[in-house]
Formats: C-alpha cells, structure tokens, sequence
C-alpha cells in the first residue's frame, strides 16, 4: 500500500496544473513517501484533460480519471477515493490556494495523533470580505450547528482521511461540503483540523 493518495479534483485548470503537481512532487520527495497523484477531470472545456496526460506521461505517479461533462466536485472526489490506494488520502483544489506543504502535519497528525480526518482551517483568508468571507462564515457556523462537528472551516478543499473513511463513504450532489458529517455519521468520530495557509 502507498503512503499516500493525493486526488486533485479540477474543471478547467489548465494553467496551474503544472505548477501545482512540480509543487507537490518536491514535497512528496523531501519527505520520502510512496504516493500516487490522481487527477480527476470534472469534464473541463479548456486543455486541463491534456495537460493531465502530458504529467502522466513524464510522471508514472500520475493517473487520470474524467468525466465527458460536468457533473461536480462531489462526483469528481467520489471517483477519486474508489481509485486511491494510499493509506492515506489527501484531497486539495488545483487553483494553487491550497499548499502541499501542509500535507506532512496532516499526515503526522492521522498516524500519530490517531485522527480519522484532518480538515484544512484557513484563519486568514484571501477572498473578499463580502462576496466569500461573511457567506463562508455563515456556511461554517450553521454546519457546526446542524452537524455538531466543531470545525471553523468544513468547505476547505485540503484535507487528509484515513483510507478506510473514503472507501465507506458515499459522497454525491453537492455532499463534498459535508465529508466530515458522512464520516462522523459512518462511525468515524475522531475529527481534527488544522490551520492552513491560503495562498
């Protein structure tokens, strides 16, 4: 089994592709671990789907997995953790906001801490005050109150999961906003998170 699984979930990313998998290779290196780059294609019109095999071709870690059309985040990740075979699985958006330096505390925290999922928390967010910032606070704070999960950022795309709390998870329609909800409600309770850089 691999030390990790990264899915990438993407619609239309063909600019930040490159730099983004270059980013994530040079810290999968520094720290030695066997791991696997899934990139899964969201049915993008741009080239992303090209850009993808151009990576899998120079890079054997890399695979591939798209969609004809459109058909959400929540499908994307679904197809993504049927083909992780990491012990375990990290997903991050491929808009360069999240950092893969980030990734070895996560990963420190499931194996040693025993968490089953460790979400990203962006304190310090880069959106606008208005237009993301209020509504994501109002997102979070009715999540904390309906679900009971204690996280400040349940819509962060990074996050890291034990193997095991993917492959016994469903996620569909718009339900990747709700993974740790679907985790706690299949019996995994141990629910970490921590603060993440928002580039």
């Amino acid at each position: 089994m691999k030390d990790l699984s990264i899915i990438v979930p993407f619609f239309n990313e063909a600019e930040s592709l490159p730099e983004l998998h270059s980013w994530i290779v040079s810290v999968m290196e520094k720290e030695g671990y066997d791991y696997e780059i899934i990139l899964a294609d969201d049915g993008s019109t741009d080239s992303s789907w090209e850009v993808a095999r151009e990576l899998s071709a120079k890079n054997p870690r890399v695979r591939g997995i798209s969609f004809r059309r459109n058909y959400g985040k929540s499908a994307a990740l679904y197809e993504g953790f049927a083909a992780a075979e990491g012990e375990i699985v990290v997903t991050m958006d491929a808009d360069l906001q999240d950092s893969p330096e980030e990734i070895p505390e996560m990963v420190r925290m499931i194996r040693e801490d025993g968490y089953d999922i460790v979400s990203g928390w962006k304190q310090k967010r880069k959106d606008n005050a208005l237009t993301k910032n209020l509504p994501s606070k109002l997102y979070n704070w009715a999540a904390r109150r309906v679900t009971g999960i204690k996280l400040h950022d349940m819509n962060c795309g990074l996050k890291a999961y034990r193997s095991e709390v993917v492959k016994n998870i469903e996620v569909y329609g718009e339900m990747h906003r709700y993974i740790p909800y679907l985790a706690k409600n299949a019996g995994y309770s141990k629910i970490g998170e921590k603060p993440v850089h928002h580039e």
